[in-house]
């Protein structure tokens, strides 16, 4: 290995983390999509409501809609009228009651509901066993949404619960921020797309599958440009080609520097890497930069390392480049249940269980075996804490925990 590899320094992660989201080309058009296709993509200009909601007040119990002043305790009321969910009751008379069941809108004239647990049926009238007062079991109308209020701020990551809402104002599409192109290609000789009979020498591609299926889930379109042989010449020829296609480039396998290791050469012919080599563990070979002025992010080649790469810097980098106003996970402190000598240089990122004690309550155990290339450690674990450079772990002490779920929110 050259000194030069050998001695220059690695880069922490979070000094690498604001020159890349610095460099990043901004892809900032917008397009109208069905609220059916929202789901994860950002929200290119603000939404107000235009009506409220509930549009009506209404009840929100099965009961009896009347005025309060008529609910006195053993009174008498008679029922004039019977008002399900999706009718129109007729003004109600004074010293009437309308059944009501739940949803449906109050009839002109009343201003409260008594709940028919609070009453007894007496023929064509009910007796009120407690009284109410003016409101009571009624939703007004807008006590959700009030028309004119602003529901989403532009660069807001449409979450399921987010298209519900968009939808109870009678919304059916919504303006997003186009979906960015992203093509995928894994490099080595040695893999081989499954379905496909395995002979000495190789192994399925997997990483492939796993990055997909997280672009897929920010809403990007996937370009697959297939598994590109160890060599430079077909390296450079597939990098040129996917940058006339797409808004990002990202490889696995082939930046570190290995004589079968062609990404970084190849992406330096064709404009040059801002970033290589991070002090982590794993995914030190990381690498970022522009292809013919793409985005080119490369990861390494073991399929932990080019999650927990994806994750970290790849994920927020993809939600700035469409203005995302929160591009980053969320992490929060959760106990250590284990003892770990003191790490190294790098900054370590463990795949851990999260253990939930009914006496002790949270605690965070790691995964036996935390080789980069055990892929099936990413299923079994619920997430990653990060162990900081020369640093040991002691039952109890609180680590920054990101659990996966997160990632599909």
């Amino acid at each position: 290995m050259p000194p030069s590899h050998r001695c220059k320094p690695l880069t922490p992660i979070e000094a690498a983390i604001p020159p890349l989201l610095q460099s990043l080309p901004q892809i900032l058009e917008i397009e109208a999509v069905p609220l059916e296709q929202a789901l994860g993509r950002i929200i290119g200009s603000d939404v107000a409501a235009k009506i409220n909601v509930p549009p009506h007040a209404n009840s929100a119990m099965d009961g009896y809609a009347l005025r309060a002043a008529d609910s006195q305790p053993r009174g008498l009321v008679q029922v004039s009228q019977r008002i399900a969910a999706g009718q129109v009751g007729e003004p109600l008379q004074a010293g009437t009651a309308a059944r009501i069941f739940t949803g449906a809108p109050l009839p002109p004239g009343a201003d409260a509901v008594v709940m028919q647990e609070n009453t007894r049926a007496e023929d064509e009238a009910i007796s009120i066993l407690q009284a109410v007062v003016p409101g009571e079991n009624v939703r007004a109308a807008g006590e959700d949404i009030v028309a004119g209020a602003k529901l989403f701020g532009e660069g807001r990551r449409l979450r399921p619960q987010d298209i519900g809402v968009l939808a109870s104002v009678g919304l059916t599409q919504v303006t997003v921020r186009r979906a960015l192109r992203v093509a995928l290609l894994i490099t080595g000789d040695e893999l081989v797309p499954p379905g496909t009979q395995l002979k000495p020498g190789q192994i399925y591609s997997s990483n492939n599958y796993t990055i997909a299926a997280l672009l897929r889930n920010l809403g990007a379109e996937v370009i697959e440009m297939g598994v590109v042989g160890d060599k430079f010449n077909t390296t450079r020829s597939v990098l040129k080609t996917a940058a006339k296609q797409v808004d990002v480039i990202i490889s696995t396998g082939g930046v570190s520097v290995g004589e079968e290791d062609h990404i970084k050469p190849a992406v330096e012919s064709l404009g040059g890497l801002d970033m290589w080599r991070l002090a982590i563990k794993p995914g030190k070979p990381f690498a970022s930069g522009k292809v013919c002025g793409k985005q080119f992010f490369g990861l390494p080649g073991n399929p932990v390392s080019a999650f927990v790469t994806f994750v970290l810097l790849v994920r927020p980098a993809l939600l700035s480049m469409q203005a995302c106003d929160r591009p980053f996970s969320d992490w929060i402190d959760v106990p250590a249940g284990f003892d770990r000598a003191k790490s190294g240089e790098r900054q370590e990122y463990i795949r851990v269980t999260l253990s939930r004690d009914t006496e002790e309550g949270l605690s965070l155990q790691p995964i036996d075996n935390q080789s980069s290339g055990v892929g099936a450690s990413l299923s079994i674990s619920d997430g990653l804490a990060i162990i900081p450079p020369h640093t040991a772990v002691a039952e109890g002490d609180k680590l920054r925990y990101l659990f996966f779920a997160e990632l599909t929110n």
